[in-house]
């Protein structure tokens, strides 16, 4: 827990992970084309930082209840504002930093001069904190997994340019090659062109993840680490297939867990149509949506890291 000049407590400590589950959450902020230019790429997961820096993932939520930008202060210096949907990451030195994100912060800007909230930050560590949309300055330490799921469909907020001196270059540091098994789901066999519920799922889509699931009981030992990516076609905009993959993605996560699976073991998330398994399709519209079939699919990763 942030307090105004009091050194963090373990609290955010344990909201600071080395591991990199993957989780997501559906989008429920709706971008108007006045925000195109305020947000970048999509969220990805974050790779370790070296032990000379400590990484901070600033986001705000996509249901963010109050209006305006959330302004970001990193030892009473601006360093971006958020929209809701918007986050931002960057690297700072170890030691005691100042932070704190303020919704409707002018003109007395509060994070320049009162309402400051320190907290040590640890080399190699990652922080997740949350913009507080109660009017409360102090940053909300999140764990990983609870953020990553927050941060599904959330994008790079990059319409401010950082004033924060004390914001580094983050230095990453490469990490093993994930050992995983993929498995795919034909996206034309769950699902009807375009639909993504629960009720949407076809006959032959429940006997395919109940079979799925049988497969991977008999295949692995356990599974403690389950990924399900949703993945579409190129037809429609950027936005409007990240939420089609995500909510299908989630649709099959749940059937998963219906089949047996533990829910804590399974998240959730949308590639969208940045990952084709073709990109040659032309012609009308049909021939489109029928060349563009291999791309609509939902693929289950499995960690086999431990196996």
């Amino acid at each position: 827990m942030f307090a105004r000049h009091n050194t963090l407590t373990a609290a955010l400590f344990a909201a600071a992970v080395c591991a990199m589950p993957l989780a997501h959450a559906e989008q429920q902020y709706t971008y108007r084309s006045a925000d195109i230019q305020s947000f970048g790429n999509g969220y990805q997961p974050v790779a370790p930082v070296s032990d000379g820096q400590a990484q901070v993932i600033y986001y705000r939520g996509t249901d963010g209840q109050q209006r305006g930008s959330a302004n970001v202060y990193v030892d009473r210096e601006f360093h971006t504002s958020l929209l809701p949907g918007g986050y931002t990451a960057f690297c700072v030195e170890p030691g005691s930093r100042t932070l704190g994100a303020y919704i409707g912060d002018a003109p007395s800007y509060r994070g320049k001069t009162t309402d400051l909230y320190s907290a040590k930050l640890e080399g190699g560590k990652t922080y997740f904190l949350k913009v507080r949309e109660n009017g409360n300055g102090a940053p909300l330490a999140v764990t990983r997994a609870d953020a990553e799921r927050e941060l599904a469909g959330s994008r790079a907020q990059v319409q401010a340019l950082s004033r924060a001196s004390k914001v580094q270059q983050c230095n990453f540091v490469d990490k093993p090659a994930e050992a995983f098994k993929d498995y795919a789901l034909s996206g034309d066999v769950l699902f009807a062109f375009g639909k993504s519920g629960y009720q949407d799922i076809s006959s032959r889509g429940r006997v395919a993840i109940l079979e799925l699931v049988t497969q991977l009981n008999r295949e692995h030992a356990k599974l403690d680490r389950v990924v399900v990516v949703g993945h579409t076609d190129p037809i429609g905009s950027y936005q409007a297939n990240q939420t089609l993959g995500l909510k299908r993605a989630q649709t099959v996560r749940r059937l998963l867990i219906d089949g047996g699976i533990p829910s804590t073991a399974v998240v959730a998330r949308s590639a969208g149509s940045s990952e084709p398994v073709t990109d040659e399709c032309y012609g009308s519209k049909a021939e489109q949506v029928v060349c563009n079939a291999p791309n609509r699919r939902v693929v289950v990763r499995v960690d086999v890291s431990g196996q």
